[in-house]
């Protein structure tokens, strides 16, 4: 009689084993997939907010109250420089407009911010979408110190945007890139206008 007695506890100790690893599994794949729908909520969660950040871009180029407030510059040789975006811009209100860039250089530079800040009237202003929604929006500014071509390219699917400035009187193209974004929501520094 005595011999029984360990094959049942033996019997109810490989049930709680089986049972404690079954549910182990369980709870490893519960927790893979808790983590598989996370990381496709915070896909579309993303995929949504740049949605509404392109939408307002291009609301903002058609009302022409815009910024591109640039974090990298590309000069005519091919160099590049990472810049402050709140310092470095392209601004646009109605038909006024300003170009300003001003580099981390430690050099006050002809604005008081270590660049230059140049203030003229848009005018000639065109936009055109193409099949992938990416919105090329062109004008030309002139001023006292400023007469260039202003061309953005606003990429579908997000407020990233490209700008050339391609001056009338010399061949020293200016490439900005940045977020382009509502006159409203920008947070633009602008310095004194050079000259």
């Amino acid at each position: 009689m005595k011999k029984p007695i360990p094959h049942i506890f033996f019997a109810i100790l490989s049930l709680f084993v089986v049972s404690a690893v079954a549910a182990q599994s369980s709870s490893k794949k519960a927790k893979k997939d808790s983590i598989l729908v996370f990381r496709a909520d915070k896909k579309e969660l993303t995929k949504i907010r740049h949605e509404v950040s392109y939408d307002q871009a291009v609301a903002a180029l058609k009302n022409k109250q815009f910024v591109l407030e640039a974090t990298e510059i590309m000069f005519n040789n091919g160099e590049t420089s990472f810049v402050t975006a709140n310092t470095n811009f392209v601004y646009l209100n109605g038909s006024k407009s300003t170009v300003q860039v001003a580099f981390n250089n430690g050099f006050s530079g002809p604005n008081g911010i270590g660049g230059v800040t140049v203030d003229g009237t848009a005018s000639g202003i065109t936009s055109s979408t193409d099949k992938k929604g990416n919105v090329t929006y062109s004008f030309g500014v002139t001023g006292i110190r400023i007469n260039a071509q202003v061309t953005i390219t606003l990429y579908s699917g997000d407020n990233n945007a490209m700008v050339t400035i391609l001056p009338d009187f010399n061949d020293r193209m200016l490439t900005l890139t940045g977020q382009l974004v509502p006159l409203s929501e920008s947070d633009i520094f602008k310095g004194t206008p050079s000259f």
